[in-house]
């Protein structure tokens, strides 16, 4: 498994990867425009030519940044593929001096063992909800945030 930053080529498996789950609903969809704008934000895993696990980190405000868009295809799930992804993007906001990163998920038993724990939305800062503007569940929002210092 080699793992790696995002480039053009990959915007189409990206949208496919994260598209197949959200039209299940386990988590939301992204367009391909809102890959485009975010493309340095992901690190991807990929197996003989084929990406097969995305992940982004998105800086958000002070020390604070938002590991987003987690999927791993299907047939890689429950391989460590999501793990290694967490931690390379906790890696990189190490090295960027982020002292606290948090995540608006639907799947906390994932998150909780790659070393988060749930929190209160309220305790989020303001910053964190800018993007939620333009989400279809705004302003009923039912993810779940979680947190992990890095610290």
């Amino acid at each position: 498994m080699k793992y790696r930053r995002a480039q053009f080529r990959d915007v189409e498996s990206i949208h496919r990867i994260v598209n197949h789950y959200a039209e299940q609903g386990l988590m939301l969809a992204r367009s391909r425009n809102a890959i485009y704008e975010t493309l340095r934000d992901f690190v991807l895993a990929e197996q003989d030519g084929e990406v097969v696990g995305v992940g982004a980190l998105h800086l958000v405000w002070d020390e604070l940044a938002e590991i987003r868009a987690m999927a791993i295809a299907p047939e890689y799930v429950g391989q460590g593929v999501g793990m290694a992804i967490v931690e390379q993007l906790a890696k990189d906001a190490r090295e960027l001096g982020v002292k606290t990163l948090f995540t608006l998920t639907y799947q906390q038993g994932f998150f909780a063992k790659a070393g988060f724990h749930e929190v209160s939305k309220e305790r989020l800062s303001q910053k964190v909800w800018k993007d939620c503007i333009n989400c279809s569940k705004f302003p009923n929002c039912d993810e779940i945030a979680m947190i992990r210092p890095l610290e």
